[in-house]
């Protein structure tokens, strides 16, 4: 079954809708160095990772500009998992997972030359429609099926993310088969508060969808 993490809480009421959803992860946007509505102080994502229950995992989503400013905030935040956006290279991924006491996720672009390399510094790789400032939630899908390649040819574990809604989602698990699917943008009632209705069918379509085997 694919798993479903629901990105870019905000708020106590959304986190409550998305864990009553079934969600397997909750996103928690802080220090990014984009223009988001889904960012959070480093003070709010720690009182909702704190809120996060037992068995759905905390990701906190951010742009460090060095390892030891990666490995700052998670000890500030104590998320189960962190995300990592920008510009750290595979080196330095591998040494945030190396000194960071939790699983590190690398997001990279959906053409970027160097997967194999973040692949293989990271515990899971979150496969994005990223922009020039390397940030994802850009609300655009990639190519389903060289992110299917990528599933085919790993054995880290994909995450697909970019563009997903719940009208896309069966089609997107059932084309990739990822190990997860990641959604901001596609389950928004505006920017950095979530459609709950939306949320809910996002992870009952996602999770039901069909994989071949």
């Amino acid at each position: 079954m694919t798993r479903a993490k629901i990105c870019g809480i905000t708020r106590e009421t959304d986190l409550d809708a998305v864990v009553a959803a079934g969600a397997d992860a909750v996103g928690l946007t802080a220090a990014v160095t984009v223009d988001t509505p889904r960012e959070t102080s480093i003070t709010r994502a720690t009182d909702l990772a704190a809120a996060v229950p037992p068995f759905v995992t905390s990701v906190l989503v951010t742009m460090p500009d060095s390892v030891d400013r990666a490995v700052e905030l998670v000890d500030r935040v104590e998320p189960d998992a962190v995300q990592l956006h920008g510009n750290l290279r595979p080196d330095a991924i591998a040494a945030v997972r190396e000194r960071a006491p939790v699983k590190v996720i690398a997001a990279v672009d959906a053409t970027d030359s160097a997967v194999d390399a973040y692949a293989d510094a990271a515990d899971a790789l979150l496969v994005d429609s990223v922009d020039e400032q390397g940030g994802g939630g850009t609300g655009e899908t990639h190519d389903w099926e060289r992110t299917a390649d990528l599933v085919a040819d790993l054995q880290t574990p994909v995450i697909l993310a970019g563009g997903l809604t719940p009208d896309n989602v069966a089609e997107a698990v059932e084309t990739v088969r990822p190990f997860a699917v990641d959604v901001a943008s596609g389950v928004e009632a505006e920017g950095g508060v979530k459609d709950h209705d939306a949320v809910r069918q996002f992870v009952e379509r996602a999770e039901s969808a069909v994989v071949s085997a």
